[in-house]
């Protein structure tokens, strides 16, 4: 049989469905078992070998939930597809959340059944390939964000182990820089979709009017300016794996359509009704809390649902202090690699003014300094006042210069501004707040000094 005879259980009370799945997966090459109910199912999965379960979430009896958890317990690494005839969304992602690997709502094709079926399997056979990649999974060769032994760098790894070689949607929140989209990456490359396209949507950086046609693809003449037709990220990244950044920034109207590609499958190009199939798996991340927006009316219920199967939250650096060490290593051994520099060492001073600093900019920040001072520096070691020209440490020195004294008012009221300037990435109203003046007062001082 073309598909090595993979086994499925099909439980299902109804006749018509459990015939119906049946003859479509035998045609495919597949061995089928039935069941009417969940002990004659569980009794059938002790007995047997298979592959994947199709399971009806409302069954006489034992009811479908507790039968996906027994199964579960029984065969952790089962591939259950949940069929629903209720349009629930909230009960489709428990499910999933409960360990389901998808669901399909009645009525579905035999088309979308087959398509299911197949990544059910193909996940498990990843799935059993991938136990001891994952196993020897080692986070500090792929990105910066998961370098570290923290408390809570361990506690994302582990989610991220997990979810890597499933179909489960994920939702990463954290601050701006704390690496959301190296980690979105890293679950993709560990996935089976691993030879696929990774591709990249920033949802902050697109027009609200465009978003549609960046998202879904348009037929040329479909409005002006559109001179030929374009295929969509969701056409690009069929096979592989869409990651939405600030998903937060889309207008209701996109939600409801992206919602409908999610669920569906298909997408439409703007101008056209015919419907395109695509195979995508979704990653979004926000750096803010997603059911606040939900609770205000700015964000769909249902799609936040759907989103938000898996969440992981990645916490900022301020947090997880402990990994700097680790942290700093890392982007040096990356920068002397890039940029051909031989740096060994970082003084204990400079150390001590990395760990002291609140880094509002997180990971990505961070890199950049230690990039900079590596730049700056003239021997074989990070020193403190390689970190000066970013602020970092001056605290230490603002005072007084060794050798030479106390410094004049002026210099260390210049010096400060700009430090604190700098680590306000130039806003200058919150740089007037923290400086305890008011604007106008502080813009002049910038202009006395020559602030840049």
């Amino acid at each position: 049989m073309k598909n090595d005879t993979a086994n499925i259980l099909i439980i299902d009370d109804e006749e018509i469905i459990r015939d119906s799945c049946g003859e479509v997966l035998r045609k495919e090459g597949y061995g089928v078992e039935t069941a009417m109910e969940g002990i004659q199912g569980i009794k059938l999965l002790k007995q047997g070998l298979f592959d994947a379960v199709l399971l009806d979430l409302k069954l006489p009896g034992m009811a479908g939930r507790e039968i996906l958890t027994r199964i579960k317990n029984l065969e952790p690494e089962i591939p259950v597809i949940i069929i629903t005839g209720y349009a629930s969304i909230e009960s489709a992602v428990d499910t999933i959340k409960q360990g389901a690997f998808d669901y399909l709502a009645k009525p579905f094709s035999p088309e979308e059944l087959r398509v299911i079926v197949k990544k059910a399997l193909a996940s498990r056979k990843f799935y059993s390939q991938s136990l001891a990649m994952l196993q020897e999974f080692d986070p500090a060769a792929s990105s910066g964000m998961v370098v570290g032994k923290s408390e809570s760098v361990v506690r994302v790894m582990d989610v991220v182990r997990r979810v890597s070689p499933t179909e489960s949607t994920v939702l990463i929140t954290g601050e701006s820089g704390t690496g959301k989209e190296l980690l979105a990456a890293q679950i993709h490359n560990h996935s089976f979709r691993r030879n696929a396209p990774f591709v990249v949507v920033d949802c902050g950086a697109l027009v609200e009017t465009l978003f549609e046609s960046e998202l879904f693809g348009h037929v040329k003449g479909s409005f002006t300016g559109a001179h030929e037709t374009k295929h969509g990220r969701f056409e690009v990244a069929d096979g592989g794996t869409m990651f939405l950044d600030e998903i937060s920034n889309i207008g209701l109207n996109i939600q409801a359509k992206l919602l409908r590609a999610i669920q569906e499958r298909e997408i439409t190009r703007v101008g056209s009704t015919q419907p395109i199939k695509v195979d995508v798996r979704i990653i979004a991340a926000t750096n803010v809390y997603l059911a606040e927006c939900v609770h205000s009316g700015k964000f769909r219920e249902d799609l936040f649902y759907r989103l938000s199967v898996v969440p992981i939250q990645i916490p900022p650096l301020r947090d997880r202090k402990e990994d700097i060490p680790d942290l700093v290593e890392h982007f040096i051994h990356k920068y002397n690699k890039k940029a051909k520099r031989n740096i060994q060492h970082i003084s204990p001073a400079a150390q001590k003014a990395l760990m002291e600093y609140n880094w509002p900019g997180n990971i990505r920040e961070l890199e950049n300094t230690i990039e900079r001072a590596m730049v700056l520096s003239e021997n074989d070691q990070i020193n403190l006042e390689n970190l000066m020209y970013h602020g970092i440490g001056a605290n230490l020195t603002i005072l007084s210069l060794p050798g030479s004294g106390f410094r004049s008012l002026e210099e260390i009221e210049k010096e400060y501004i700009a430090i604190v300037l700098q680590a306000h990435h130039g806003n200058r109203s919150k740089t007037a707040q923290v400086l305890g003046i008011d604007r106008k007062t502080l813009l002049s001082k910038i202009r006395k000094y020559g602030i840049n």
